[in-house]
């Protein structure tokens, strides 16, 4: 395998998020492949090209950017030619084909996505809310959730509601404690979506091993013991079964992909057509 790195400058006129998240899903695909990623982020002047257009030049590779000012982009492009460097446009393709869906044409302003319209401040309050209660805590606004995950400790029930919150989505979390009776109020819940999660025993049992390890926790205890940990899913399992709530294995999903399915079925409860 050749072990001669590649070459790859992302350009952005915003911070670079559509960029980072499209190269890391196409990444995956090439195992192996010795990849070094220059990031150049809010780009918005000709002199922030020339600056880029030095480190193009020491390191020489293909060139991917987001950027939508006209004149910006053109002066971008016209330099990688001259380099004799590969320049793709990653957003072309879908504004041209929105823009003859609809028969108009794109602002072409740089960082619209980051402006701070009300979905911003929705995504700002649904972290809050988010924090505010984690873990069981302020059980009494449990109502006022859009979506409440439950499971025993460590089947990812804090990661998976921050992810939501970014998504503007109120997520709550309530843990299920082994030999404590799971809080009335979750169990008369009425309006949010209620989401169990799950793991496969042996797993958890490892997770909750290495835990204990990092944490320095030497006592005995059955935290992480297999048995134990069985009858703690089982018996979580039969919660949501009896409850009627939504079951999501996580033993082999990204939070990403935990996520998702979530965001998929709120947005079915709610009669939407996408997430």
């Amino acid at each position: 395998m050749n072990e001669t790195p590649y070459h790859v400058h992302l350009v952005s006129d915003a911070t670079g998020e559509t960029l980072t998240s499209v190269m890391r899903a196409c990444l995956v695909q090439f195992d192996g492949v010795p990849i070094i990623q220059h990031r150049w982020w809010l780009v918005r002047t000709q002199g922030q090209v020339d600056r880029l257009m030095e480190g193009i030049g020491r390191h020489p590779g293909l060139v991917v950017f987001t950027m939508v000012d006209p004149a910006i982009r053109q002066a971008l492009e016209e330099r990688c030619r001259e380099l004799g460097v590969p320049v793709l446009s990653l957003l072309d393709p879908v504004m041209e084909a929105l823009a003859r869906l609809s028969h108009s044409k794109a602002h072409r302003q740089p960082g619209l996505q980051h402006t701070l319209d009300e979905g911003y401040f929705d995504r700002i309050d649904a972290m809050q809310f988010t924090l505010a209660l984690d873990d069981g805590q302020a059980l009494d606004r449990l109502s006022e959730a859009d979506v409440v995950v439950v499971g025993v400790s460590r089947t990812s029930k804090t990661p998976t509601c921050m992810f939501l919150a970014n998504k503007g989505i109120r997520a709550a979390n309530v843990p299920l404690v082994p030999e404590i009776d799971p809080p009335q109020v979750l169990l008369d819940l009425k309006g949010p979506l209620v989401v169990g999660l799950t793991r496969d025993p042996r797993s958890l049992s490892d997770i909750r091993r290495n835990r204990l390890r990092i944490m320095n926790e030497e006592r005995d205890t059955t935290y992480a013991d297999l048995e134990a940990v069985e009858r703690e899913v089982t018996a979580a399992r039969r919660l949501y079964t009896r409850m009627g709530w939504l079951v999501i294995d996580v033993t082999r999903r990204s939070i990403e992909e935990v996520a998702a399915t979530i965001m998929q079925r709120l947005a079915m409860m709610r009669g939407e057509t996408g997430l």
